[in-house]
């Protein structure tokens, strides 16, 4: 009995070496991931159940759960994160939910699956660093040196890509206060930078009074670049690999119904301009643009649609004089079972915020994040 025991305390000793052979020598893969709200992440881990119900989704679901259904804990996934709607304090630790904006949460952003899928992609641990700030611009607030002072306020251009800039380089000089097993011996290696930003500089007619035209966006195409240019010089990672996300809020444009149709044309060409930087010769095979339209959900944003008619239901229901409140509700209860099924009303669970944030839903943001990994996979 002895004997078999120390049989086994041998065979788990030689695997556990091994592990950490295979991990050692390597440099620590780092993930650099930037931008505003929808980098932040507005999904709520609520949200989970519609990943499942899609055979096209499910087995991503299974990757961010563990047997019991509770989400992930990551072994080999470190995260440092700011800009979660706390100032400038910083949250950090092995990567699961909550890792999203802290309001209202445990949410998620893109950071959740593209930390699983990159570190099964690398198959060695990896340490990824977060810095998102919601209503911020590229044309202002993350301007960077390259680009020039904006307007007439010089003061402030910048400010955020300088924050971002600077928490990068305080995780980079003690990694291992973030990540317990980093050997400094190994040093590191800045594997991927991720940018997922938008709303603020598509929204805003002052900027880009051209929206509607063609070329009416071209100044953020410039400002990306001077941005990518920027970013690798002040990390002194001239090679690193560079991924856009380019705004998808509401699906493909060729696919918009009569009530988005006006803003078919500005949308398409915001997100030209987006992804225009891979097509500059200087950046061919080192940057990649993720659609990040092609994983909005239809079948939700149909249904929340659909809800219109329940609110204007409850309208006239408020009307009546003659029902009381618990008549009314009763009545707004009917109108809602026939108005969707059971599944529909499972579906709807997938929602947890506004459009601008991809309905706040899990299922988008479990597919942007997995694709963000997959495009840095296919940089060279």
């Amino acid at each position: 009995m002895k004997s078999s025991k120390r049989q086994h305390l041998v065979i788990f000793t030689i695997v556990f070496v091994s592990v950490l052979t295979c991990f050692a020598g390597k440099p620590l893969k780092v993930y650099i991931l930037a931008g505003q709200s929808n980098m932040q992440g507005h999904a709520k881990a609520s949200t989970f159940e519609p990943i499942g119900m899609d055979p096209k989704t499910a087995p991503i679901l299974k990757q961010m759960t563990q047997k019991n259904g509770t989400p992930l804990v990551c072994k080999d996934v470190w995260i440092s994160s700011i800009g979660n709607n706390e100032g400038e304090q910083e949250f950090h630790g092995q990567l699961t939910t909550g890792y999203g904006a802290k309001a209202g949460g445990p949410k998620i952003g893109p950071e959740f699956t593209f930390g699983i899928y990159m570190q099964k992609i690398v198959n060695e641990p990896i340490l990824i660093i977060k810095t998102a700030w919601g209503g911020k611009s590229l044309y202002n607030d993350f301007r960077s040196p390259s680009a020039g002072p904006f307007g007439d306020t010089p003061a402030t251009t910048g400010k955020y890509y300088r924050l971002m800039v600077d928490h990068i380089n305080k995780v980079l000089k003690d990694i291992k206060r973030i990540y317990p097993r980093y050997n400094s011996r190994d040093s590191f290696e800045l594997a991927g930078f991720v940018w997922f930003q938008g709303w603020n500089d598509i929204v805003n007619s002052k900027v880009y009074p051209n929206r509607n035209k063609p070329g009416g966006y071209d100044a953020y195409t410039s400002a990306m670049a001077h941005f990518i240019r920027d970013i690798r010089k002040d990390l002194s990672a001239p090679k690193i690999p560079f991924v856009i996300g380019v705004l998808g809020v509401g699906g493909p444009t060729s696919k918009y119904g009569s009530s988005q149709k006006r803003y078919k044309v500005m949308h398409q060409s915001f997100r030209d301009a987006m992804a225009a930087p891979t097509k500059m010769p200087e950046f061919k095979n080192n940057v990649r643009a993720v659609l990040t339209e092609n994983y909005w959900d239809h079948e939700l944003a149909a249904l929340l649609e659909r809800g219109g008619k329940v609110k204007e239901k409850s309208k006239n229901l408020n009307k009546d004089k003659n029902l009381s409140a618990k008549q009314r509700k009763a009545k707004l209860e009917e109108f809602k079972a026939k108005l969707y099924n059971a599944r529909e009303i499972k579906i709807l669970t997938g929602r947890s915020n506004a459009g601008y944030h991809y309905n706040g839903s899990g299922k988008i943001m479990a597919q942007i994040g997995k694709a963000f990994a997959e495009a840095i996979k296919k940089i060279k």
